[in-house]
């Protein structure tokens, strides 16, 4: 499934409350070790710390020995 909403954070825990007043949900604090990410389990918002995204694209722009270009 397509997660509603990714948001990139500084941090390895994240809190999450949904969209807030009547449309929210109980806050939640979800930890992203190990992988870096998390998706809520209430309205499936994923969070993605900024750093692993980061080392995980320059590890896609250092080559893909088998990809499109092999």
């Amino acid at each position: 499934m397509t997660p509603f909403e990714t948001i990139e954070i500084d941090e390895m825990v994240a809190a999450c409350g949904g969209a807030g007043g009547a449309l929210g949900h109980p806050r939640v604090y979800l930890n992203l070790a190990p992988a870096g990410r998390v998706e809520c389990p209430y309205c499936s918002r994923q969070f993605v710390n900024r750093a692993v995204a980061q080392a995980g694209e320059s590890a896609n722009e250092a080559g893909d020995p088998g990809g499109a270009h092999g």
